[in-house]
């Protein structure tokens, strides 16, 4: 993996940058669709690649291992040639799956065992085997194994999770370095800073992270809950410490005025349910705002549902025709608008990017973010 900032911004942290992959080039600040189990719901992968233009989406490491399993997956060849997307894939550890399983799993020194939430079936995720999973589904980005504190959450607790999710990323970057990939293609460990809300927590964890000097580094714990303004000043507070040369991946993240003040703070990468999850219950994004696709007032608006956004989709079909189609329980209205709320995500931070590279990205940031966050 190569990393390379092409243009900073003169009265913000923003950059906009270049990563090199095996799988192909993403250009930076960008949002990355989750695709939890393989699939990005609702969405076929033809329209990730057109409509869309994703140039990397996430696989779950802890969905992903117990179904389909790792056998199917590696006699498939890995997960690229298993769904059959060709672009970079980033996989998440299961960390924080494992860990929101609250009444289902034991966090020791070893690892964490956990019930799958299927079957009921016992697993332990250590950082060793964390690895081993990911080197098998080949995501060109495999995550360290943390554990992602909930929020609100004591110091002391945080600072123990902390330091334990350190002594993790040891030995993970050991059996990462002692092993080598199953396929044709290098892969990228990132580590994870911790510390919730504490800052002086989130400054001894991003120092630790950064001291291990791997390519591309994350910010985990945070849009847990939180405060908004509580996540901007951690961010900026680990943004401060890690590398600048590296990228920097806030996960899961967020709403698209988080994504803006976050790119302002430093942040290169990001993913989120929202999109996809917003979009099943009829909550719009759009370039002038948010829409609750199933309110009377768009009964007949004809109009496109995003007419700035240049996705075939927003332009093809209007909102009354959508509004229509959730109240007719139709599957397409949650597959219109999975692909209007990627659309209009990917729209947004290449919007961002070229405003970094024009030099006017703070002015255009303010408007913006007063735009998306308003309810229509």
């Amino acid at each position: 993996m190569k990393f390379e900032i092409k243009i900073k911004d003169n009265n913000s942290k923003a950059r906009a940058g270049v990563i090199e992959t095996d799988h192909g080039t993403i250009e930076t600040p960008i949002f990355m669709p989750v695709g939890t189990v393989g699939t990005v719901k609702a969405v076929h992968f033809s329209e990730l690649e057109s409509d869309i233009q994703a140039q990397i989406i996430l696989g779950n490491t802890y969905h992903l291992y117990l179904r389909p399993g790792l056998d199917v997956i590696q006699q498939a060849g890995g997960l690229h040639k298993f769904n059959s997307w060709t672009r970079p894939i980033l996989t998440d550890s299961g960390g924080y799956q494992v860990f929101s399983l609250s009444h289902r799993r034991k966090i020791k020194e070893e690892g964490a065992t956990f019930q799958s939430h299927i079957d009921g079936s016992k697993h332990l995720f250590s950082p060793e085997k964390v690895m081993d999973i990911q080197r098998i589904i080949g995501a060109d980005f495999i995550m360290a194994f943390d554990e992602c504190t909930p929020y609100p959450c004591e110091y002391e607790y945080a600072r123990k999770s902390m330091e334990l999710t350190h002594r993790w990323l040891k030995r993970c970057i050991t059996h990462f370095d002692n092993t080598e990939p199953l396929y044709d293609y290098n892969q990228t460990l990132m580590p994870i800073v911790q510390g919730s809300v504490y800052p002086a927590l989130r400054k001894i964890s991003a120092e630790t992270i950064a001291s291990f000097d791997r390519p591309a580094n994350a910010i985990g714990g945070l849009s847990v809950g939180e405060p908004v303004e509580m996540m901007y000043d951690m961010t900026a507070e680990v943004c401060e410490i890690l590398p600048i040369d590296k990228p920097r991946y806030l996960m899961g993240v967020g709403t698209p005025a988080n994504l803006l003040e976050s790119i302002a703070l430093g942040i290169d990468m990001f993913d989120c349910v929202m999109p996809t999850r917003n979009a099943r219950n009829g909550q719009i994004f759009t370039s002038e705002g948010i829409i609750n696709i199933r309110n009377l007032k768009w009964k007949t608006d004809f109009s496109p549902i995003d007419a700035n956004c240049p996705a075939p989709t927003s332009q093809r079909h209007t909102k009354a025709y959508l509004r229509h189609l959730f109240h007719a329980q139709e599957i397409l209205g949650a597959q219109i608008a999975s692909i209007q709320n990627l659309s209009f995500y990917l729209w947004l931070v290449k919007e961002a990017r070229k405003h970094i590279i024009e030099g006017d990205f703070t002015t255009w940031k303010k408007d913006m973010v007063e735009r998306v966050s308003r309810k229509l």
